[in-house]
């Protein structure tokens, strides 16, 4: 399933984590092979978002504990559609009615 992960970093723990940081968006963006990778700075936090393919709920801990526990970062899933999938999904709702 296509998703966006959002992500945040605390400013004091993202200042003590130093290269961690590079490191650990690394293996992340390792991990995940995301179709896209944005960093920007929210509301005075390091921040950031992959669009990735989910392959299984399960996956979850194995994607987010790092950037919990290097960077205690807050993590937010969302699952979320292309254009094509929003004109197929509401193909299906017209066939419904």
């Amino acid at each position: 399933m296509r998703t966006l992960m959002k992500f945040n970093i605390p400013v004091e723990a993202g200042n003590q984590a130093g290269s961690a940081i590079e490191e650990t968006l690394r293996q992340t963006v390792a991990t995940l092979k995301p179709e896209a990778a944005y960093f920007y700075p929210e509301a005075g936090r390091r921040g950031g978002f992959f669009v990735f393919d989910l392959k299984s709920p399960s996956d979850l801990p194995m994607i987010a504990e790092p950037l919990f526990r290097r960077l205690h970062a807050n993590v937010q899933f969302f699952p979320v559609m292309s254009a094509d999938d929003l004109a197929e999904g509401l193909k299906k709702i017209q066939s419904a009615v």
